[in-house]
């Protein structure tokens, strides 16, 4: 037990690290690979990203679309430096990510994932956990900012009720939600969403996307998703559609529209299967 607990960290602070700061400028990809460890389930697959540039501006609302293993989540999770690149260079605002502290480029990025991690606290307790340091009002607002108010009536003691382990007691998009608060208490520069309303049920995605529209103003947004939705198109401007590890197209919607038959086919996809709903 001791002998795991001691091992060293992969990923380590630099010896003298750069400041940070809120990323304003821009997020830089520029020729990186990456393949996942060899112990990892992954690993078979071989390289996930293979000399993949990409520039995003401060601000920027982006959607990164693509189909199962195109590398969408392996990109993003780049970014809090959860793996290290194979090769190239990763920046924020012109400073390779390997200078950074890892509290301060970590303390820049919200993330909301497909499978909500919850504790068995209350919807307070949970949210809290995203700025530990923050004020009861920082949490009331981002629960407001995030529709968890919505539902808080329902609930025997409002936002002061214990959920359950991995939080049970509530529905998928009641999750969800609770987890937006979480990542928008952090107040950070960079907000991820991987797939974060794939659970969630009609009602409480169209709230998400509604909250995420004021939300995104001032901040960098990346969104993974498998498909876009008129919802999205309301204030996703960038569209990027990465296939076997490298940028296919990237545009307004519109352009890729015409332009990527990948993203077509992604497009009608959903289109079809909401009209069948």
């Amino acid at each position: 037990m001791f002998e795991l607990i001691d091992q060293k960290p992969v990923i380590s602070d630099p010896v003298e690290p750069l400041p940070l700061g809120c990323v304003s400028e821009s997020i830089e990809f520029d020729n990186v690979s990456f393949s996942y460890p060899s112990c990892d389930r992954v690993a078979a697959a071989g390289s996930v990203l293979k000399q993949l540039s990409l520039r995003i501006e401060a601000g920027e609302v982006v959607a990164i679309v693509g189909q199962n293993g195109c590398g969408k989540s392996t990109l993003v999770n780049l970014l809090p430096r959860y793996y290290d690149i194979d090769a190239g260079s990763l920046r924020l605002d012109g400073k390779s990510i390997r200078d950074l502290k890892l509290s301060e480029l970590r303390q820049q990025i919200g993330v909301v994932t497909q499978d909500t991690i919850l504790f068995d606290g209350t919807v307070y307790e949970n949210i809290a956990y995203g700025a530990p340091h923050a004020s009861e009002a920082e949490i009331l607002a981002a629960a407001d900012k995030a529709y968890v108010t919505a539902f808080l009536d329902t609930l025997p003691n409002g936002i002061h009720t214990r959920i359950g382990e991995k939080g049970k007691d509530l529905s998928g998009g009641q999750r969800q939600r609770v987890a937006l608060a979480r990542a928008m208490v952090r107040n950070p520069s960079i907000l991820i969403l991987d797939e974060a309303t794939s659970a969630a049920d009609n009602e409480s995605a169209a709230l998400i996307h509604k909250a995420l529209q004021q939300f995104a103003i001032g901040r960098t947004v990346l969104m993974i998703t498998h498909s876009m939705t008129p919802s999205l198109l309301e204030f996703v401007r960038r569209v990027i559609v990465l296939e076997d590890g490298q940028v296919l197209a990237d545009g307004s919607h519109e352009e890729v529209t015409r332009q990527c038959l990948v993203y077509r086919r992604l497009f009608q996809g959903e289109t079809e299967r909401r009209e069948a709903a």
